[in-house]
């Protein structure tokens, strides 16, 4: 009787000892079947790791007797790894508070343009899209929530495959390409605590394909409304000991609005080397150049009676901005010690070049900065019980950030300087450092305590060397504390709860809030920095997760309490100069509700109908302003729901019509002015061809052609008067893609 192992498989060399080692035992139990009933034939199949090409044989090197005599017959086993997303997946369902991942092969089924496409239905996370470009809001428990689409983010930190992109000036937004992305961690508020991201909103990890789990060669293409064009090449292999992959994207889209058009080229690359079962390192270099229309803000009227309009002062300033070409240099190496400890070691590089060419000046942006990060785990039994710890260094800091503004007009106080001329040169600083440690302790069978802490070291200056000369620093040490508490009722039904702290300092070019110059050619700019404290809050979450009856869902609720919270207006002053005055406010309240259900209504043999929702409840508010009182904290809606009804068939059809409901949202801090509550329907149809990398799809967006405001960045007082504070979202469009895939 011949044994054949069928492993298949490209997995990294420790994994495939372990399979190997199970499916020795399996054999073992195959020859014990076949010494008993040694005429039998049998076979087991399960699916093996995607994308699998190798072959391994395991033979007897002495077959017992009794089966040397036996005819000649073939037992294939084979046994099923769970995917990288499902192990991530299983590694956050750990975490004692609202978490979330997003599996790509989902999101590929429709247009994938921004951002806002790929965070779409996550619970808790609000993002919209600036005229259909890299330009978005977004905001996680009310981080960064008056912060406006053509700034870093502020609020969340963002990882690439666990290595930071956020710099002490926020987060760069043009780097974010949605395409070449293999699935998402969405990690909301402390709960991304083991990533050191201690800031309010959490922390958003992007995780990119490798050798391992890509298609040898990849093409996908998108077209479709309002000029929208995308593409993109892709190619993974695994060769010896390294494996590489390789994408390549290139977008354009006309706009609905507008100046809005938008257009992009990308590379997303990284290339891994295994030294050994223990010691493996991969390197990423990420590349794009962005290039958007700015068109300034509407008011409600305006947006009510025709949405594709511009703001005038940015129609007559062909108001856009440049992203010349920003790099990204990685390099994640991981030590494995034993079975039970690891070490990650990782350092980036960043180079992000803007032009900005928005108002009546244009500005300059240089920031050069470095990243470093270090995390130890390992797994003990602490008297009998299970015990998992884990320690981190996160360390960024501003090697090089400038900003220069120079004139672009020749009207008003520009009629007389010539183009180009320097108006004000202001320079940037500032460093994190993060220390932290984290233990998860099993206290009873599948009841688990968690306790942590950070040290935070942070550091921010600016300074004005033109025209004029001015200074301010700022350096601060703070505690950052962490409990929780996870309880797995049954092996369907979680609950969890957890209290901690959270700690956001100013973005570095935030500080340059200070006096503006009264004359001169930089009449209206800045002319000093101010100091800005250092945001915290403490945050109490409970909630549950689990499975019944066909039903999927997570349940969160939080309670913050912020002190120093750091907040934005856009006054006419500073808008005309395309600047905010940012600004420490009096304690305020953020709480809210973080729901998502997943529900198998129909299943039959050739398919299943599903339902999918998500919604969040968010009150943030004053507590007791001078001025404000208990108002609510303008941009952001209180209620935002999205479902969605899903056909998907065997045979490979699928379908699915889904709506996006958003409560009214206030455009003032007065709360006397608003955007109008608003609903839109979307449908989405395609085909996959089973078993092959091959896919269609159809979309059909906004089919009311619904005009609504999407963006709101507030104004500061109303008194009744309609404030240009909002940017309008798309009318009706429809969109198509194919997809082609080969191994």
């Amino acid at each position: 009787m011949r044994f054949i192992l069928s492993s298949t498989d490209r997995s990294p060399p420790l994994q495939r000892r372990l399979a190997l080692t199970a499916g020795a035992s399996i054999l073992t139990f195959g020859q014990h079947i076949a010494l008993a009933a040694p005429a039998s034939s049998t076979q087991a199949r399960t699916a093996s790791h995607a994308h699998s090409t190798a072959h391994q044989s395991v033979q007897p090197s002495t077959p017992p007797a009794a089966v040397r005599a036996s005819k000649s017959e073939a037992i294939t086993v084979s046994r099923r790894r769970l995917s990288p997303t499902s192990v991530a997946a299983h590694r956050l369902a750990s975490i004692p508070g609202g978490t979330s991942i997003i599996d790509s092969k989902e999101v590929l089924k429709s247009r994938n343009f921004t951002n806002a496409d790929l965070l779409s239905f996550q619970p808790g996370v609000f993002v919209q899209s600036s005229g259909g470009g890299d330009g978005l809001r977004l905001s996680i428990r009310g981080s960064g929530i008056q912060t406006g689409t053509n700034y870093f983010r502020s609020g969340v930190l963002l990882m690439f495959d666990g290595l930071p992109v956020t710099t002490p000036a926020g987060t760069p937004y043009e780097l974010f390409e949605t395409l070449g992305i293999q699935y998402t961690e969405v990690l909301r508020g402390a709960n991304a605590f083991d990533y050191g991201g201690l800031q309010l909103g959490g922390a958003i990890n992007y995780v990119t394909p490798t050798g391992y789990t890509a298609d040898h060669f990849q093409a996908r293409a998108e077209a479709g409304s309002f000029n929208y064009n995308k593409q993109q090449i892709s190619s993974g292999a695994v060769i010896g000991k390294s494996d590489y992959y390789i994408s390549l994207t290139k977008s354009y889209r006309g706009g609905y609005q507008q100046q809005t058009a938008a257009s992009s080229f990308g590379v997303n690359a990284n290339y891994g080397y295994r030294f050994n079962d223990n010691v493996s390192t991969r390197l990423f270099f990420r590349y794009r150049q962005t290039q958007n229309g700015y068109p300034g803000y509407l008011t409600r009227d305006q947006i009510i009676s025709n949405p594709k309009q511009a703001q005038s002062l940015y129609v007559n300033l062909h108001g856009h901005r440049i992203q010349p070409g920003s790099k990204w240099y990685g390099d994640m190496t991981t030590i494995r010690i034993d079975d039970h400890s690891k070490l990650e070691l990782g350092f980036n590089y960043q180079d992000a070049p803007i032009d900005i060419q928005n108002g009546t000046t244009a500005q300059r942006w240089g920031y050069k900065t470095v990243a470093g990060v270090l995390r130890y785990s390992r797994d003990d039994k602490l008297w009998g019980h299970k015990s998992e710890t884990l320690f981190g260094i996160d360390t960024y800091t501003d090697l090089e950030a400038w900003q220069t503004n120079r004139s672009r007009t020749r009207t008003g106080i520009y009629a007389n300087v010539p183009f180009g001329t320097i108006l004000r040169h202001a320079n940037y600083g500032g460093t994190d450092n993060y220390f932290h440690i984290r233990n998860n302790f099993e206290l009873f069978h599948n009841f688990w305590l968690t306790a942590a802490g950070a040290l935070d070291f942070v550091q921010r200056s600016t300074n004005v060397s033109y025209a004029t000369q001015s200074s301010v620093g700022t350096s601060s040490v703070g505690f950052t504390p962490r409990g929780g508490f996870r309880y797995v009722i049954s092996p369907h039904v979680s609950i969890y709860g957890n209290v901690s702290r959270s700690f956001q300092p100013a973005n570095d070019w935030q500080l340059l809030s200070g006096a503006l110059y009264t004359s001169g050619p930089a009449q209206g700019l800045n002319s000093s920095g101010v100091k800005l404290d250092n945001q915290t809050a403490t945050t109490y979450e409970v909630g549950t997760s689990g499975n019944w009856l066909n039903n999927r869902w997570s349940v969160s609720y939080y309670y913050s309490s912020v002190h120093d919270e750091l907040l934005s207006v856009m006054t006419p002053q500073s808008q005309l100069y395309g600047n905010a005055t940012y600004s420490n406010a009096t304690p305020t309240v953020h709480q809210g509700v973080e729901a998502s259900l997943e529900s198998d209504l129909v299943k039959w043999s050739g398919g299943k109908l599903g339902l999918r929702q998500s919604y969040t409840y968010q009150d943030f508010h004053f507590k007791h302003d001078p001025t404000f009182g208990h108002n609510k904290l303008p941009g952001i809606p209180a209620h935002f729901y999205q479902g969605e009804v899903r056909l998907d068939l065997k045979s490979g059809f699928y379908a699915g019509f889904n709506a996006q409901v958003s409560s009214k949202v206030s455009g003032s801090y007065d709360d006397t002015y608003y955007a109008p509550a608003y609903h839109i329907y979307n449908f989405n149809m395609g085909y996959e061809w089973p078993g092959k990398h091959r896919q269609v799809f159809l979309s059909f967006n906004n089919l009311a052609n619904k005009h609504y405001a999407s963006i709101v960045v507030p104004g500061y007082i109303s008194n009744g008067q309609q404030l240009a504070v909002f940017q309008p979202g798309d009318g009706f469009g429809v969109f198509g893609g194919i997809s082609l895939g080969f191994n």
